[in-house]
């Protein structure tokens, strides 16, 4: 059965962006070192267009061949110009606003969200699942989550958009990890307790 990981960024109070979901003020902490990381280790959660800039255009997917990401999440890409932001991996947008995919590559869900991403766990072969974003997204899908892998930024918003968009549960993760970088940013890697 595969994983599915929420591998996202988030400040020290736990939001992922600003009220209007903007994260911008988290990439001036991309250093050297965390690149490095980030390409040795995740190299298929850069986008495509970002891989050939980081040199990483030909390296494999080292966790996962899959990425489900939010339709707020996917219209970042859109409005760049992009339609397969993630072309190297299989991808899938949730909304129910866009009519149909602008890609081949992209398969749009509109109905039944938990239904298709357990079928995707259900598959046998292939590597894992990751959820990209956002908060909406990740509050429809947090009974699914398996995993989370938090790059924790030494930054305190106060209020904006929270990791998990959904009503108050308490639901138990296991600490599998801790990564330090010099920059301050922490990655924690936590399992499902089930």
């Amino acid at each position: 059965m595969r994983k599915l990981t929420y591998f996202v960024a988030c400040s020290i109070d736990g939001f992922i962006g600003d009220p209007a979901g903007d994260a911008t003020s988290m990439m001036s902490y991309l250093s050297e070192e965390f690149l490095e990381f980030l390409k040795s280790e995740y190299p298929e959660t850069i986008s495509a267009q970002g891989r050939e800039v980081l040199g990483v255009g030909d390296a494999g997917n080292q966790r996962f061949d899959t990425v489900i990401q939010g339709r707020a999440s996917y219209q970042l890409a859109l409005d760049a110009g992009v339609t397969s932001p993630y072309g190297h991996m299989r991808e899938l947008v949730a909304s129910r606003s866009l009519g149909g995919s602008p890609d081949p590559q992209v398969e749009i869900i509109s109905e039944d969200l938990v239904g298709r991403i357990r079928k995707l766990k259900a598959e046998d072969d292939g590597q894992g699942i990751w959820l990209c974003g956002g908060s909406q997204l990740a509050g429809a899908l947090i009974d699914e989550v398996d995993e989370l892998v938090i790059k924790t930024y030494p930054q305190v918003y106060g209020s904006g958009m929270p990791m998990f968009g959904a009503e108050f549960s308490v639901i138990d993760f296991t600490l599998e990890s801790v990564r330090t970088f010099g920059n301050g940013v922490l990655v924690r890697t936590y399992s499902r307790t089930r």
